[in-house]
C-alpha cells in the first residue's frame, strides 16, 4: 500500500461536509465541557444527574471530534459507534425530560432533544452517521474497483 492510499481515508472523514462536521463536535465539545464544569463545581448538589450527563454528553463530543480529525477506517467504525451512542442518549434523555420533567430540575445538553441547543444534539449524530456510513459504502466501492 503507498502512503497516498493510507492517507487518503484519513483525508476522507474530513474533507467537505466532514469539516463541518467536526467543527460542530468541537463547538459542542467546548459548549458541554465548559457548561458542565462550571454547574459541577459550583451547584453539584441542585442536579447531580443533569450535570453529569452534561459532562458525559462533552466526553462524548470529545472523542467523535478526535476520532473524525484521526480519520482511517479504525477511528471511523469508533466514530459510528460512539455517534450511535450518542444519538441513543440524546433519544432516551430527550423522551424523559419530556415524560418526567421533574426527574431533571437542570437541563441537560440533550433535554428535550437538545433544545437548548437549537436541536443540534439530535441533529448531529444523524448527520454524522450519514456521512460516517456514506463515506465507508464509497471506499468499499473504491477498493472493489
Amino acid at each position: 500500500m503507498t502512503p497516498e492510499q493510507t492517507t487518503s481515508p484519513r483525508r476522507r472523514l474530513i474533507s467537505g461536509p466532514g469539516i463541518l462536521l467536526v467543527w460542530l463536535y468541537g463547538v459542542m465539545v467546548v459548549g458541554a465541557v465548559s457548561r458542565s464544569a462550571y454547574q459541577i463545581s459550583t451547584e453539584f448538589d441542585r442536579a447531580p444527574l443533569a450535570y453529569s450527563l452534561s459532562a458525559l454528553a462533552g466526553v462524548v463530543y470529545g472523542f467523535i471530534t478526535y476520532t473524525l480529525v484521526r480519520g482511517g477506517e479504525r477511528a471511523r467504525r469508533a466514530a459510528v459507534v460512539c455517534c450511535a451512542a450518542e444519538l441513543l442518549g440524546v433519544l432516551v434523555v430527550g423522551a424523559w425530560t419530556l415524560a418526567d420533567p421533574g426527574a431533571f430540575p437542570d437541563a441537560t445538553v440533550w433535554s428535550d432533544f437538545g433544545m437548548g441547543y437549537l436541536f443540534i444534539p439530535v441533529l448531529l449524530p444523524v448527520t454524522a452517521l450519514y456521512w460516517l456510513v456514506r463515506g465507508s459504502a464509497a471506499n468499499r466501492r473504491a477498493v472493489a474497483a
